[in-house]
């Protein structure tokens, strides 16, 4: 892959980080394609996601798609009962 970006997501606690994690870690390899891929890691209350593509327009896309998907897991966290 010809080009990477890193997304990093710090959060309140490690609990909160978790569950974003989780929630979003089976896309990992369910949503990589030919020209993009992504790895997943989570450190104490820190979210990394990186995307690698081979191109801009791929790397845009995956960008997109991963902000996108850990927006929904953050509202989604922020929704769930107590």
């Amino acid at each position: 892959m010809n080009h990477e970006a890193v997304l990093s997501f710090a959060y309140d606690d490690a609990q909160r980080a978790r569950r974003v994690a989780a929630s979003v870690r089976p896309e990992v390899g369910a949503i990589a394609g030919d020209r993009t891929r992504a790895t997943l890691e989570r450190d104490g209350d820190a979210v990394t996601v990186t995307v690698e593509a081979e191109d801009l327009t791929a790397l845009r896309a995956g960008l997109n798609t991963w902000q996108r998907l850990v927006a929904v897991a953050e509202r989604a966290g922020d929704a769930a009962p107590v």
